[in-house]
């Protein structure tokens, strides 16, 4: 199992974080990516990083909500460490949410497209986030090649209609699946049953974020990846081992030789 998207470098975890890793460890999984955020949070990434050289791999990026007027400059910062990182593994965690707050939505648009613009300059894949801005996404992606976009879109909590999008016009981008996936209430096993097929799935949990079912309320690890397994083996009608060994390959396709020590 790969974890595809988790925030373990973060304070949240500053108590126990080899605790945390052996645990991940324990249950099988055998790679985190670890997706920056801001400025702020590329020194505790690359300390994890250097930490366990051979587990944890980052992503460089500036999240959405990071997003300000002084993007550019920050974005800027931020690839400027990229370049300097021999472990970087892609582009993340960029995007679009407007769930909070739409003051800085053109700001948030540009710096996702000159984000996008620097992976595939860099030939790299991007973990991808959109909250209530799916609209906003598809006329971002309208200026570049549909091939060329490559990467996962981390929490998809997209429509059945954008999902279906995705799948027949964007065929190098995946979508990430987490703790939401098991809640009670979520439309997601019924679109992935519908359009989405197994091959474009990947696992992540977003920790400390969305622990699922039945863990949601505390803390969430990497170790509560089996959870979203059992939901996505029964939404798909397979084994739980197919979904382990399908998703692993798939993370493997998309951010490179992960996970083999």
């Amino acid at each position: 199992m790969i974890d595809t998207h988790t925030h373990i470098d973060g304070p949240e975890f500053d108590d126990d974080r080899e605790d945390v890793i052996r645990r991940a460890q324990a249950q099988g999984i055998v790679a985190l990516l670890i997706p920056n955020i801001d400025l702020n949070s590329i020194p505790p990434l690359q300390r994890l990083v250097r930490a366990h050289p051979d587990f944890c791999f980052p992503l460089y990026g500036l999240h959405p909500e990071a997003v300000n007027a002084d993007w550019l400059s920050q974005v800027q910062a931020i690839f400027a460490e990229a370049e300097k990182d021999l472990s970087l593994r892609g582009v993340g965690e960029i995007g679009l949410d407007l769930y909070w707050d739409q003051s800085f939505e053109k700001e948030q648009i540009d710096a996702f497209a000159w984000q996008i613009d620097y992976a595939l300059r860099r030939s790299l894949p991007m973990s991808i986030h959109i909250r209530n801005a799916f609209p906003q996404m598809f006329s971002v992606f309208n200026a570049f090649d549909p091939n060329s976009l490559v990467g996962s879109l981390h929490c998809f909590s997209g429509s059945l209609e954008d999902a279906d999008r995705v799948v027949h016009n964007f065929p190098n981008l995946m979508f990430g699946v987490n703790g939401t996936f098991t809640f009670k209430k979520s439309s997601l096993p019924d679109i992935f049953s519908s359009v989405v097929p197994l091959s474009r799935v990947l696992l992540e949990t977003d920790a400390p974020y969305l622990s699922p079912v039945p863990k949601r309320g505390t803390r969430n690890e990497p170790s509560n990846l089996p959870f979203v397994i059992s939901r996505l083996a029964q939404v798909y009608g397979v084994s739980e081992d197919t979904i382990a060994e399908v998703t692993t390959a798939n993370a493997q396709s998309l951010f490179g030789n992960i996970g083999l020590h």
